[in-house]
Parts: C-alpha cells; sequence; structure tokens
C-alpha cells in the first residue's frame, strides 16, 4: 500500500497458528493501571453508552466482545490513536513506519499524547514484514482493534485466537476517519465519548478552513508515490481513499474525473499512463509526495505530456515532504489531524491561490 503501509503478509505456518491458540488459551487477569509500557491501559473515563457483551459487524465478519475490555491492543496503522485520545493506553500497538522522524516507533502526535498521559510507550508490534502474530499474543488483549486497517481473512482468523476483533467496516484500508473512532471507541466502552471526539476534531477543521476561504469549492486531486526515474504514468488516490476523502472536509471538491473512474473499482488507487493526462483537466489542485530537493516536482514540470496538465501549467501543485511527520498529514487520523492541520490547510491554500 502506499503511504509506507505494506500489504500485511499472508497467514503463518500452521505450526505458528498453533502456537498462538495455546498462548490464547492461557488467559489473563485484566490490568487498570497506568505507565506500564504494554502491560496496561489508562483508567478509562465514565461511559454514557456501550453495554456488554457488544457485538459489531465489519467487513470480515461479526465480532462479539464479551465485557468491557481492558487490555487493548492495536494493529496497523493509527488504531491506537482512538483509545490514546480517549485516555486509554493499548497493551500493544504497530510501531510506525511512515514519517518517524527519530526512528523510535511513535510519531510526534502520539508521543505528545502518551506524555499528556503519563504513561510509558506500549510495546510497538514490527509490521515491517506484516503483522507479528506472536507479539500481539504476548500482550494478552480482551479485544484488537483494527478498523482502518488491511487485514486479509486470514489475518483476522489468526488475530480472532488471541482475542476478539474488530475490523474495517467497507474495505481495506478505506475507512474514514470518523469510523475509525467510532469503531473503535464503542468496541472499548466508549462511544459516547468517541462521538465527542469526532465533534471536537471537527470544530478544529472548521477554524482552520474559515481561515483559507480560497480552499472552498476548489477540486483537488492526490497523487500516489511516483518515481521520479519515470514518469510515464501518474497515480491517484480514489474516492474510497481517505486521502481523498479529506479533501471536502476542508471545503475542497473532488473533481469529476476521479469522481468517474472511481466508480466500479473497490481499489483505493489507480493509474493512468501519460498520455492520459488529459483526464485531470478538471483537477484545479494537485498535491501527493515529493521529495525534499524538490526534483520529482522539476521533472513533472519538465515532462512533455505531464506539464500539460493545467494544474502543473499554473503551479498549483503542492508535494507533502515525503517520510516526515508533515507527510502523514494527508491520511487523516484521530490524533493528528489537529496536529498537522494548520501546515497542510495552509499549504494547499498557497496552491489555491494560483487557480484564477
Amino acid at each position: 500500500m502506499e503511504y509506507g503501509l505494506k500489504r500485511p503478509r499472508s497467514l503463518r505456518i500452521l505450526a505458528v497458528a498453533a502456537v498462538l491458540l495455546g498462548i490464547a488459551g492461557c488467559g489473563a487477569q485484566p490490568e487498570t493501571t497506568t505507565g506500564s509500557a504494554g502491560t496496561s491501559t489508562a483508567p478509562s473515563a465514565s461511559s454514557s453508552s456501550g453495554a456488554f457483551p457488544m457485538t459489531i459487524e465489519h467487513a470480515l465478519g461479526t465480532t462479539t466482545i464479551p465485557a468491557k475490555p481492558q487490555r487493548v491492543a492495536t494493529v496497523n496503522w493509527a488504531n491506537h490513536e482512538a483509545p490514546l485520545a480517549l485516555g486509554v493506553v493499548p497493551v500493544g500497538m504497530a510501531a510506525a513506519n511512515f514519517g518517524d522522524d527519530d526512528k523510535d516507533g511513535l510519531l510526534p502526535w502520539v508521543k505528545k499524547r502518551l506524555e499528556e498521559l503519563g504513561a510509558k510507550t506500549p510495546v510497538l508490534f514490527d509490521e515491517t514484514d506484516g503483522i507479528d502474530f506472536e507479539a500481539v499474543a504476548d500482550t494478552k488483549p480482551d479485544v484488537i482493534l483494527a478498523a482502518y486497517s488491511g487485514l486479509t481473512k486470514q489475518d483476522y482468523e489468526t488475530l480472532s485466537t488471541i482475542a476478539p476483533v474488530v475490523a474495517y467496516p467497507k474495505a481495506a484500508w478505506a475507512t474514514p476517519w470518523r469510523e475509525i473512532i467510532q469503531l473503535n471507541s464503542k468496541a472499548i466502552g466508549l462511544a459516547a465519548e468517541g462521538e465527542k471526539l469526532i465533534g471536537d476534531i471537527e470544530g478544529d477543521i472548521a477554524e482552520v478552513a474559515a481561515k483559507y476561504p480560497q480552499l472552498k469549492g476548489k477540486s483537488a486531486m492526490f497523487m500516489t508515490h511516483v518515481d521520479p526515474n519515470d514518469v510515464s504514468e501518474i497515480g491517484f488516490y480514489t474516492t474510497h481513499d481517505t486521502r481523498t476523502l479529506f479533501f471536502e472536509d476542508l471545503g475542497l471538491s473532488i473533481p469529476g474525473s476521479i469522481a468517474k473512474a472511481s466508480e466500479g473499482t473497490d481499489k483505493f488507487a489507480l493509474t493512468r499512463s501519460a498520455e492520459q493526462v488529459d483526464l485531470f483537466d478538471d483537477v484545479d489542485i494537485i498535491t501527493g509526495y515529493g521529495d525534499a530537493k524538490g526534483e520529482l516536482l522539476a521533472k513533472i514540470r519538465k515532462d512533455p505530456l505531464l506539464s500539460k496538465i493545467p494544474a502543473v501549467k499554473r503551479g498549483s501543485v503542492y508535494l507533502l515532504p515525503d517520510s516526515t511527520p508533515l507527510g502523514t498529514a494527508a491520511n487523516p487520523t484521530p490524533l493528528s489531524i489537529s496536529w498537522v492541520l494548520e501546515d497542510y490547510a495552509k499549504a494547499l491554500a498557497e496552491a489555491a491561490d494560483k487557480v484564477k
């Protein structure tokens, strides 16, 4: 997957699954203390909703959570952010594999939240080659959150031998940030608190968007990673991807060309050859991932075909600095939105200023 996320690997050998079954059968007493890395959750806030046992339907099946979880584990990208925002520290979560400047496995907004909670770093799962099922099992979770993920059916079944798993509602890597919060907060008995969190984030977005009225109504496209050494084709995220959907939160619109190309597919990204660049004639602003030296944008501007794209020709292009915290701005998550919102909106507004 683009954006530093790799598709989970296939199910491990049967021997590993057998080990996991054994670990899952051992069980553990729930813990409620705070601050111990990978061993506890913070005291949960009072909840006015979320009766247990709870049943949650998702794309990979139906999950029943028998009691309010005390030990929460998360896998794949950003699922730990909803519980952290609500004061619940996971016993284990995926290490950041994109935008992690200091290589400690934590994005800056996650590190800040842990500091605010006075909590140590949870166990970090290395997902470089896919989900580390044994590491997840070792944390003895009561629930595994994966509302935004790329779980395969086999991944889901293996994780389900460890604890109840909440997977994505419709398609892999396609859960909007509001639903990430709704599903993950519901699973830990904090649905009402999750809705309040959504409202707070929407307030932050509205406040920042109001500063940049030039964004309103402009159409925007998000390019996937482009190889500077090969600009023979251009990739873009479809309307099924959270990066594209986030444009609408900022008052931008989705170009008709992107909307039409997204019809009839559940893919989160598509590509077109450089010979088909007239497809993007209705795009006002282009953003995507670039490089620190600006080499990619320079090549696009010089390319005889890509340079004909109206947005490129007039300079209404903003490429995020790849592999940096700001580079994660376009993929909205519960804690990152407010942290990077101002910088992201300002950069897009500067591109919008060039649209006549």
